[in-house]
């Protein structure tokens, strides 16, 4: 059986990604979300060498609607965006690799395009007052059979318990890190100031002032132990790419990134019915992605790995081998391993605490420019030629292993 298993071509592994696109970034732009899409999947077709005529395939979440995106480009393209619909948010780019594995499509453009139409609604600081509710509703779960739940089937009893955002939720896995493994807020905090140090040099970010342990500490409370620096920031933007079947890599102006492994989790367990809890989908996720290949995490240079919440990288660290369960508050501590000259850079584009929320697909597009040596200021000093982008929290997650 193992053998088999070594012997066994994954359909991602005739994937590459060939091209890359991104627009204009910023905070209420007002650009509307059609233009800044076309910005991105016009770039991503010319920076694969190819024109539109060339595309067969489009896959999206949804945002901007594919219909609109075939008539801007004039062509008729298929919908690839199922076939792998375990992956979270990276879901659409997973079933493009598959689409032209089996040359269902020679070239698909993946595009994610963020429009937050003047921002979100502010979440007010949660306090004392709601504590004994989430409390009472985890006691009740902890240690008990626990019943079979899908991806979102839980939200309800966290809504009825007064937590009515992710902040909300995934505070309750961080608090429970802390108190498992003596996760402290400073570790939390050594992320979000990698994160904007290397923002600092990415001139599309959209925060790259200076950020002290000072500053993080005294940022506003949102759900405890989260304050403001340890969220995501609301932008509009789009990112788009390509993918091709690997046949196409000869003839790609760019080295072209090969995708080695996916992975994926069909959310069992919801927000907080897992049985080892405070575990999330990503280690369902990242588990398949290893099953895929012989590569380990010791193979890695370079990770860009989902910070919706400065805990959720911790989370993805852990998930991935890189560092054992308990062990991501100590290996960020100081920011040392984790910097671009460190043992494993981190989120060298600034992460979305700081670039930006992009649900994922900026880390996506940077782990391919690290990997074609194309980053610029942020570069990473050693030539990287494996990275692991991850995307997802809670029940839902995906991550990609990409070699070059």
């Amino acid at each position: 059986m193992a053998l088999r298993a070594v012997r066994m071509r994954y359909f991602e592994k005739d994937a590459i990604l060939s091209g890359i696109g991104i627009s204009r970034i910023g905070r209420r732009t007002g650009i509307p979300g059609l233009e800044l899409t076309m910005e991105a999947v016009r770039a991503a077709i010319a920076d694969a060498g190819l024109v539109a005529a060339d595309i067969d395939g489009v896959a999206t979440l949804g945002d901007t609607p594919s219909e609109h995106v075939n008539a801007e480009l004039r062509i008729v393209a298929a919908d690839c965006g199922s076939g792998f619909g375990t992956g979270g948010l990276l879901s659409p780019v997973m079933s493009a690799c598959r689409a032209v594995a089996e040359r269902r499509a020679r070239h698909v453009v993946v595009y994610r395009t963020i429009h937050m139409l003047g921002g979100t609604v502010p979440v007010k600081p949660q306090g004392n007052a709601r504590a004994p509710a989430l409390a009472r509703m985890f006691e009740t779960r902890h240690g008990a059979p626990r019943p079979a739940v899908g991806a979102m089937d839980d939200v309800n009893e966290l809504v009825a318990a007064q937590a009515y955002s992710a902040a909300n939720w995934l505070a309750l896995n961080c608090r429970r890190h802390m108190e498992l493994y003596g996760t402290t807020k400073e570790q939390l905090g050594w992320l979000a100031l990698n994160a904007r140090r290397n923002a600092a040099l990415n001139p599309r970010a959209v925060y790259r002032d200076s950020l002290t342990m000072a500053d993080y500490l005294g940022a506003r409370l949102v759900s405890t132990p989260f304050g403001l620096l340890d969220c995501d920031v609301p932008i509009d933007g789009s990112i788009a790419v390509v993918v091709s079947n690997a046949v196409y890599a000869r003839d790609c102006p760019h080295r072209a990134v090969a995708v080695e492994a996916v992975g994926g989790s069909d959310g069992a367990g919801g927000w907080f019915h897992r049985d080892d809890y405070p575990k999330m989908a990503m280690s369902d996720a990242a588990a398949q992605m290893w099953s895929r290949t012989q590569l380990t995490p010791a193979d890695l240079d370079v990770a860009q790995l989902y910070d919706g919440f400065t805990f959720l990288a911790i989370a993805w660290l852990e998930a991935l081998g890189i560092c054992g369960d308990g062990e991501g508050g100590p290996f960020v501590e100081g920011a040392e391993r984790i910097a671009r000259d460190g043992q494993l850079p981190l989120n060298t584009y600034g992460g979305q605490l700081s670039a930006g929320r992009m649900h994922g697909y900026w880390a996506l597009h940077e782990g391919c420019l690290q990997l074609r040596g194309e980053a610029g200021e942020r570069q990473v000093s050693r030539r990287p030629e494996v990275a692991v982008v991850s995307v997802g929290g809670g029940p839902v997650a995906g991550c990609m292993l990409l070699t070059c």
